[in-house]
């Protein structure tokens, strides 16, 4: 099943999510990772649970709808995971070109101080 076809069945079904009670699909983007980590270990649990006390391989409703939960919990991680790291680089990158701005600003100090007294009485004159 598709993300989007899980999100819409998790909304029209109202499904419910194991964390201090219970939560909607739209609290999910809310929680931290390590939040959504106890929720995934929790529906993993319910899922072994339910293997364990089956003689039958046939899914009932109930497995299909924790495989369902479990699909959307490790999307929405992957999601915060994706944005995680894009903040993070956008961060490098910012952090980055400010060293490169600040070497540039010491370079055209030093090019100033190098310049002939003719050289900045010229560039005073040109400022005014």
């Amino acid at each position: 099943m598709s993300n989007v076809n899980l999100f819409e069945v998790a909304t029209k079904t109202r499904m419910r999510f194991p964390y201090k009670g219970s939560i909607s699909v739209e609290d999910l983007w809310d929680l931290s990772l390590t939040a959504l980590d106890s929720v995934f270990k929790t529906l993993n649990a319910q899922v072994k649970q339910s293997k364990e006390e089956s003689l039958l391989s046939t899914k009932s409703k109930e497995d299909e709808v924790l495989e369902n939960q479990i699909e959307i919990v490790k999307y929405i991680v992957s999601v915060k995971l994706a944005e995680k790291a894009a903040r993070e680089d956008a961060l490098e990158k910012k952090e980055k070109k400010q060293k490169i701005m600040q070497i540039m600003a010491t370079k055209q100090d030093e090019a100033l101080q190098n310049a002939s007294m003719e050289d900045l009485q010229k560039m005073l004159n040109e400022l005014g």
